[in-house]
């Protein structure tokens, strides 16, 4: 995806953080469509084909979080959040729901510019990954192609960032994986790495990453579980 053909939409109630952030965004070549409301950006959405979503968490009418669970209900498109909240809670919240990267306000426009890059970049990578690409280890299936994790069967949901974690996971049988190692594979360099959160993953690539099913049903499997069993899984392959 070259920069000229991506389009971004840009959800964030603040003119004045519209025209910062638009700026430097159409400079770089790509084509930004701009919405100050949740209504709006899901009315804009639902217009035009987007690349990316830059979400800003406090919103009018709609806020961020809701308006991320709806977007991720009928897209897998990038979406990265923007939150003057630096609680680690706040942060969670949008990338439980389905946000692939956050920022904190206030961020430098190098960090900004570098973190789409490479959800574009993500997103182009995973565009280009063949629809046959798919790894079966026992119960576990993860389905490049479609984006898709089942265990025994059952559809596991997961984002963005816990997709390429799996992945990570899967394509490595029988190596340790660092937290550093897939911070970076994640959000393609160490720079933005660092400000991932610190519950993201733990040293070794056996351990829990995320202490939340998604699914209201108890007997569904959350993903520290799929995480931990494609590491044995992974494991038991080498």
């Amino acid at each position: 995806m070259a920069n000229g053909s991506a389009r971004i939409l840009l959800v964030d109630d603040e003119q004045s953080i519209q025209t910062l952030l638009s700026y430097p965004l159409r400079k770089d070549g790509y084509h930004v469509t701009s919405a100050l409301d949740g209504g709006e950006a899901l009315q804009r959405f639902e217009e035009g084909r987007f690349d990316l979503v830059i979400l800003d968490l406090m919103l009018p009418r709609l806020d961020g979080v809701e308006v991320c669970r709806e977007l991720r209900s009928r897209s897998q498109v990038p979406i990265i959040m923007l939150t003057a909240k630096g609680s680690e809670t706040d942060k969670v919240a949008g990338l439980e729901v389905g946000a692939d990267d956050y920022i904190t306000k206030p961020f430098s426009m190098r960090e900004f510019r570098s973190r789409v890059k490479a959800a574009l970049r993500r997103s182009r990578m995973g565009a280009e990954t063949t629809d046959e690409e798919r790894i079966e280890s026992g119960e576990l299936t993860v389905d490049f192609g479609r984006r898709m994790v089942t265990l025994r069967e059952e559809e596991v949901r997961v984002t963005y960032v816990e997709f390429e974690i799996l992945g990570a996971l899967a394509r490595s049988p029988g190596r340790v994986l660092t937290r550093e190692t897939l911070l970076e594979h994640v959000w393609a360099t160490p720079s933005t790495a660092t400000h991932a959160p610190s519950t993201s993953t733990s040293g070794t690539c056996g351990r829990s990453w995320s202490r939340t099913p998604r699914s209201r049903s108890s007997s569904s499997p959350c993903v520290a579980s799929v995480i931990a069993f494609a590491s044995r899984c992974a494991g038991a392959r080498s």
